[in-house]
Parts: C-alpha cells; structure tokens; sequence
C-alpha cells in the first residue's frame, strides 16, 4: 500500500549489512556446508516499508537537512536575537619608565629624574542590557521560530522526494518482473509446443521445418526473457543506489501493484496549499520576510540600554606630584541612541525587504500552481489509467484462454504454428499492457499523494 507509515529507523541499524552476500564456493564442502552457503546467498526480501526505511536512513541529503535543522534550532534564541545582556570583564597592568624634568620659581623645588618608573593597574566589569530599540529583538526571535519551522518542513520535502523515488522504482521492479512471468508463461507454451511437433514428428505426423520453427521461436522467447532479467537486475542497482547501499547486494522484490481507487482530486488539491511541505516552506518564507522588513524599520527608532559595572585603577609612581593614586567603586547608567540621518541607508533596506516580500509571494503563487497543475495532470492519468486497468485485464485473461485454446487445437492438428505463434505474441502483448497500466496508474497515486503530503500518513 502507498498510504503507509514509515516506521522507525531503529529496527533497520543491522539491516545492511544482511544484504552483502558471502562468497559460497569452496572446496571440497560437505553437506552441512553447501547449505550454508546456499542460506548465505539466498535473497533477502525486501518489502516496501523495509525499503523506504533504509532510504531515510541512510540518505546523505537527510543528513544534510537534519544538520540544517539543527542549526536552526541553536540559532533560535533571544541572545542570537541580540535580547540578553552583554557582562565584560577587563584588567590591564602597564609598567612604564619615565623621565621627569621640573623647573619652579624656586630653584630649590626643582627635580629631575630619568627612567623613573611609574605602573598602572586597571581593571573593570561592565554589563549592558537593551531596554527598547523598537521591537527589534522580538521580531528577530520571531523570525528565528519561523526559520527553525522552515528547515523542518523542507527536511519533509526531502523525505517526501525519497520516499517517492523509492516507491517509483520499487513498483517498476515488480513491473518489470510481471512481465518477465509473461514471457515465462509463453515460454512454458514454446516448450509444450515443441514436445507436440516432436511427439507429432515420431509418427510421421510433422516434419522437420515444423520442429526448426518452434525451436527458433522457444529459443527467441528465451532470449526475450533473459533481456527482461537484466532489465529487472539493473533496476534492482538502481533501487539499491537509492538506498545508498552496495550496488552488488542480493535482494529479492516479492510483491503486487495494487491502486487505491479512492482518491479524489479535490482533496488532493486542497492538501497541495495546505499540507505541502514545499507550500508550506515558501508560506514561511513569506512570514520571515515580513519580519526582516519590520527589523530593519526598527532601525530608526531610538535605543536604550541600561548599564552598569564595576571599575577599578592604582597608578603608582617613584617620583612625581603623585605616588600613588586608587581609584574603584561601583558604576550605572543609561545610554539613549537616536538615529538622526545615515543618507536614507534604512529606509532603502526597508523598501528593499518590501520587495523581497513580494518576491516571496510570487514564489508561492509560483509553486502551487505548478503543483496544482501537476497534480491535475496526474489525476488525469490516474482515472485514465484505472479505465485502461479493466480493460486490460479482461484482455490479458483473454489472450490467455486464446492461447490454452489454439495449444489444444493444435495438439489435435486443427491450428498450425503461426497461429499458435501469433497467440503467444497476443498473451505477450496483453501481459505487458496490462504491468505498464498498472505501474502507471500506481506512479500517478503516488505522485498525487506526493503533492498532497500523504506518502508518509
């Protein structure tokens, strides 16, 4: 089913490493060991729910969102907002050598001195704290809370893109292989095809051309199905890249295309401008927008901090007025900064942010309607292809009974080769129309679900 849950990442920390198979030959192995080599490279079978799990898993781009997301979550606090108080310790100690000439009216009073030396011992703690500076620090924390909720959202939308690609390629596998069985049913015809010209030969009933023609074409149809294996074993490389596992593994798809005929495009669409993570994201952008414009036009508003503090000084000299001098105590204040003129430079920020507002508006107009239309598309194949669905299995059960019916007749002498030939390309045709309906009608789900946010629901 496509409408599933995806379950946790818990269960799936082992589940690589089952997918490496291990060399089995050896020589000389006893029975014990053959079977053990045999369980070694079985397949393992991997379902849809195991699929998607390990994607999520071990995807590099989830990672990389997942950093994102954390990111965003330490930046989302009011000292990155500029909101908490700022406390700074200083201390300086100088030592100085100073010379000193003094002249009086006295001449007694006169000094000299050279390389006197003099040291200064300073230190402070001051702490400042933002009163008012026009709501700026509030609608920067504001913004930090819609850009955490941004990044989760396009984490989603990753998710979402993984999840679809795997679904996509794990069903075209099971195609793939519906189709593979076609052939391997034609093949079972070719074959009992030929045990009648050869039992029909042993009594002079057939001749020679009959026996070459129905091994040419058993041999064609065996060619046939061994193209559509690699076919399904590249795709199998694909849908293990997907899951950024080794290419090389061994893996088994057992599994059935079954299509919800329930779903209906109003909801898909009101679920597209709801519910999509990339909507969403550009909606949130929007948000964010509006408060770095409201940021920016808090510039030109007044600021006042308070501050306060400690500060302490001892300057002592070996000659001089002074020998000594200390100076400490406590200090508070407040300080008022008004913007006055800086050329116009906020006021053009501010209308620069107006514009990227709008820009963020177009974006998201943008992007639902390309996905509204997309999905209207998709919706378009989907009913189109559960018309088709029908009909192609009423065909397919058809061209089956067509071709267990010229076998019989054949058998009795009453059908010649080309109609039975012309009878396995019927079922052939019927079997890979009926795979390619059903894998489109299931892309076309799953692309709606997409659109609607539903794959993980």
């Amino acid at each position: 089913m496509t409408n599933m849950k995806i379950p946790g990442l818990i269960g799936v920390l082992f589940f690589p490493c089952l997918l490496h198979a291990q060399d089995p030959l050896r020589s000389h192995p006893t029975e014990d060991s053959a079977k053990t080599a045999q369980a070694q490279i079985a397949p393992l079978t991997l379902k849809l729910p195991d699929a998607v799990q390990i994607a999520l898993k071990n995807s590099l781009g989830i990672q990389l969102a997942k950093n994102n997301v954390s990111i965003a979550g330490i930046n989302n606090s009011y000292s990155i907002a500029g909101g908490m108080p700022s406390v700074n310790a200083t201390a300086a100690d100088q030592e100085q050598a100073t010379s000193i000439k003094q002249e009086y009216a006295d001449p007694a009073n006169n000094k000299q001195s050279n390389n006197a030396l003099s040291n200064n011992l300073s230190g402070g703690l001051n702490a400042s704290m933002l009163l008012f500076n026009g709501e700026r620090v509030v609608t920067a924390k504001k913004r930090l809370d819609v850009t955490e909720a941004q990044t989760r959202q396009q984490l989603s939308s990753r998710a979402l893109i993984i999840v679809n690609n795997v679904m996509l390629k794990y069903y075209d596998i099971v195609r793939q292989q519906g189709y593979a069985k076609t052939l391997e049913r034609s093949i079972d015809a070719g074959k009992a095809q030929l045990a009648i010209v050869q039992a029909q030969q042993s009594v002079g009933m057939a001749n020679n051309s009959d026996l070459f023609q129905s091994q040419v074409d058993l041999n064609t149809q065996i060619q046939n199905l061994q193209a559509q294996q690699l076919i399904v074993d590249q795709d199998k490389t694909d849908l293990l890249t997907l899951l950024t596992l080794n290419p090389d593994s061994t893996i088994a798809v057992e599994d059935t295309i079954l299509v919800d005929k329930s779903i209906q495009l109003a909801s898909i669409i009101s679920a597209v401008q709801t519910a999509n993570p990339d909507v969403m994201a550009a909606d949130q952008q929007i948000t964010i927008n509006q408060f770095i414009q409201k940021e920016v036009g808090a510039q030109r508003y007044p600021s006042l901090y308070v501050n306060g503090g400690y500060n302490y000084s001892r300057t002592k000299n070996t000659v001089g007025f002074s020998l000594l001098n200390l100076n400490y105590g406590p200090f508070a204040g407040v300080t008022l900064n008004i913007p006055i003129f800086n050329g116009g430079v906020y006021r053009r920020q501010e209308q620069i942010a107006g514009i990227n507002i709008t820009n963020a508006r177009l974006t998201k107009d943008t992007l639902v309607l390309n996905y509204t239309s997309n999905a209207v598309k998709n919706w378009q194949a989907y009913k189109n292809n559960l018309q088709q669905l029908e009909t192609a299995k009423a065909n397919y059960d058809l061209s089956q009974k067509l071709l267990d019916l010229v076998m019989q007749r054949f058998e009795l002498k009453q059908a010649t080769i080309v109609e039975v030939k012309n009878a396995q390309q019927s079922f052939e045709n019927a079997g890979f129309l009926l795979v390619n309906v059903s894998f489109a009608a299931k892309s076309a789900e799953i692309q709606l679900r997409r659109y609607a946010n539903q794959l993980t629901n």
